[in-house]
């Protein structure tokens, strides 16, 4: 699914378009988050693709939604 990924003031959050959902990034597997796994407040676990450490934000990415950390 594409998410758009952006920094906010209290830290990284996650945007679905086609949910209009945001939702704050509460745990990440990796700093920088490229690659890994991040957790949503929500509970979702989002599976990010790998990209350069810099890149800059806000980016719009493909990733893949996991079973939920809840579930």
């Amino acid at each position: 699914m594409k998410v758009m990924i952006r920094s906010t003031p209290k830290g990284l959050s996650v945007y679905v378009p086609k949910k209009d959902l945001e939702e704050a990034v509460v745990s990440a597997e990796r700093d920088p988050v490229w690659g890994g796994t991040v957790t949503l407040k929500n509970g979702w676990v989002l599976q990010l693709p790998d990209m350069p450490a810099d890149t800059r934000l806000p980016v719009t990415v493909e990733a893949k939604k996991l079973e939920s950390a809840d579930a």
